[in-house]
């Protein structure tokens, strides 16, 4: 991109910015009913927009299920704005906070006000929620918003750009297409918050950009996010659990069991589980049209990169389904089953984001958790078993954004909690309370009473200001 289309991505990009800006000082914050009209309409454009949703998401892969948009991105974006109406008087409500006694009779209270112009820069993995997740929280926040979409899903992003281009005006929500040259103009604006879904490696990218204008940010990223099977687990529950997990969207979810650790013992019984349960969900394997295709030849590429790298290091490749050849033109790739795997091995230092399962032993649990800790925080984290102690050990010794029990995925649609990741899966919430708060400004307020103890602190008392240092100094 040459100097003079940067310059002027700055310069349009500023401009909607500061229309914004001045828009959200002149009208002030939008109250209750016009915050949960914006999320009524959103919530109603979506639902006039599904079929044509799921196809231009299938166009972007090249192959995605229209159930699987459906189950994966539709409901859990129309399940927050549900949510987010429910909640949005009470957590609007100034919060009452405690008084230390020498201050009684005044009030304080915490009241939560719009930041003013929020960015997100989503991801393409699940273009329309990851986008319109965080757009909807940061409506419900009261703010404006600027929305950079991800170029490799043009056609999702082309009708987003249109969707909300006639459903809010441009000085209120806005939608800038365009590629990693965009992406980093736009990361470099002084917004009031910046949001962004993605890769660790571009996020540090973006973190470097708002922090020259000291944007506070939220991170939500990746990691290799471990399953953890228990000695006790009911390991073809867990085979089904972690097949449904790891092949939703082909592997392409960032909380994707990344790796599976199993006792020693049992791997053999795990494989033959997990092997069965692929077969059942996918019974043609990479061909089923319910199977996504890998979003771009140079993720594919990537992918058989690493199952060359494994081979060459001694790993054993389990296919679970027919081959996909090289150079395939479905863009798919076959689930697989990966045994022997070492620490070496390019799957185990960085997030696969594809249908590769490695499968590690271990003889107790803590070398389990050993070899979770030598990995970065992850955004999630697997147990499967009952075992209180061995359970209280994983969520005692281990940190990871979220944790799901006896499951895989279901924290992310707990609208109740937050979600977000730690260390190098992130920073920041942009679910539940948490995300509102997130997207919100705590203006601590004190409101002194006429009359109050504080006034005897101050001269002429000063036999009675000696006495209540000595209290409040004991």
């Amino acid at each position: 991109m040459t100097a003079h289309v940067l310059v002027n991505n700055q310069f349009v990009l500023s401009g909607v910015l500061a229309k914004q800006r001045a828009a959200f000082l002149q009208d002030g914050p939008p109250d209750l009913k016009q915050r949960k009209a914006d999320l009524a309409h959103l919530k109603s454009a979506v639902l006039a927009r599904r079929a044509a949703i799921e196809a231009a998401v299938s166009s972007d892969f090249g192959n995605r299920s229209a159930y699987e948009t459906r189950i994966m991105e539709l409901i859990p974006l129309i399940q927050t704005i549900n949510y987010l109406r429910r909640n949005l008087r009470k957590w609007m409500r100034p919060e009452r906070r405690r008084n230390s006694l020498h201050f009684i009779p005044a009030s304080s209270y915490v009241m939560y006000q719009p930041l003013g112009v929020v960015g997100i820069i989503s991801p393409w993995n699940y273009p329309f929620s990851l986008a319109l997740m965080p757009l909807a929280t940061a409506i419900a926040a009261g703010n404006r918003v600027m929305l950079k979409p991800s170029e490799h899903t043009p056609a999702t992003s082309a009708l987003m750009k249109d969707m909300l281009g006639k459903l809010f005006p441009e000085d209120q929500v806005s939608v800038t297409c365009g590629g990693p040259e965009t992406g980093s103009v736009f990361a470099s604006l002084p917004f009031d918050h910046l949001v962004f879904t993605g890769s660790t490696a571009v996020g540090t990218s973006v973190l470097k950009n708002a922090a020259e204008n000291l944007v506070p940010v939220t991170l939500e990223l990746g990691g290799k996010s471990p399953a953890i099977l228990g000695h006790d687990a009911d390991f073809e529950r867990a085979a089904v659990s972690i097949a449904y997990g790891k092949l939703a969207n082909a592997g392409q979810t960032c909380i994707a069991p990344d790796f599976v650790l199993v006792p020693r013992d049992k791997a053999t019984t795990f494989a033959e589980h997990y092997k069965t349960a692929v077969q059942a969900l996918y019974p043609e394997g990479a061909a089923s049209r319910n199977y996504t295709s890998i979003i771009n030849a140079r993720h594919q590429t990537r992918l058989r990169d690493l199952l060359a790298d494994a081979r060459k290091k001694g790993a054993t490749i389990v296919p679970l389904g027919p081959e996909t050849p090289a150079g395939n033109d479905t863009g798919k790739a076959s689930p697989v089953l990966m045994l022997n795997v070492t620490m070496d091995m390019a799957v185990m230092k960085d997030e696969i984001f594809g249908p590769i399962l490695p499968l590690v032993t271990y003889d107790s649990i803590d070398e389990a958790i050993k070899l979770v800790n030598r990995h970065d925080r992850p955004l999630a984290l697997y147990y499967f078993g009952n075992d209180g102690e061995d359970r209280r050990k994983v969520l005692a010794r281990t940190t990871s954004g979220n944790v799901t029990i006896n499951d895989t995925l279901m924290h992310y649609v707990q609208n109740d909690l937050p979600f977000g990741g730690v260390g190098a899966s992130g920073m920041g919430a942009y679910h539940g309370p948490e995300g509102f708060r997130n997207m919100s400004h705590a203006k601590g307020v004190f409101e002194q009473s006429r009359w109050n103890l504080g006034g005897f602190l101050r001269p002429p008392f000063r036999r009675v200001t000696d006495i209540a240092i000595r209290y409040l100094l004991w």
